[in-house]
């Protein structure tokens, strides 16, 4: 059983609210098996989508034409099996927005895809 919470004890800051960039590597081919061939590049755009919801935290998702027209490089069909992208948190400055934050999800263009790990990426 977990341990109570003592009355006087505050919580932590969330990690959630920080501002942070991290590259993933994405494997659509798993994400898009079993869809029909015209759903390809649309559902694939919608998985990374999703995938930067549950990584960041954020329901306010932006994604890039260059992430975009990287996946419909090839046609609806013929999506990559695997993308290398960049989840970026950040400050809302649309003062309308109900979200304090949101994610930018930009393309990284890479040679390979071997032995690439999750990294933290430095904002300068």
């Amino acid at each position: 059983m977990a341990p109570a919470k003592k009355a006087g004890e505050k919580k932590g800051r969330s990690a959630i609210s920080e501002v942070v960039t991290r590259e993933y590597t994405i494997n659509i081919h798993k994400r898009i098996h079993g869809v029909g061939f015209k759903e390809h590049a649309p559902w694939a755009l919608k998985e990374i989508r999703k995938l930067a919801m549950k990584e960041m935290g954020t329901p306010d998702v932006h994604i890039t034409t260059r992430l975009n027209k990287a996946v419909w490089a090839k046609g609806i069909r013929n999506v990559s099996y695997c993308i290398r992208v960049q989840l970026s948190r950040k400050y809302n400055e649309d003062e309308d927005s109900p979200n304090k934050l949101y994610t930018l999800v930009t393309y990284v263009p890479v040679t390979t895809f071997k032995s690439l790990q999750t990294v933290n990426v430095d904002e300068n």
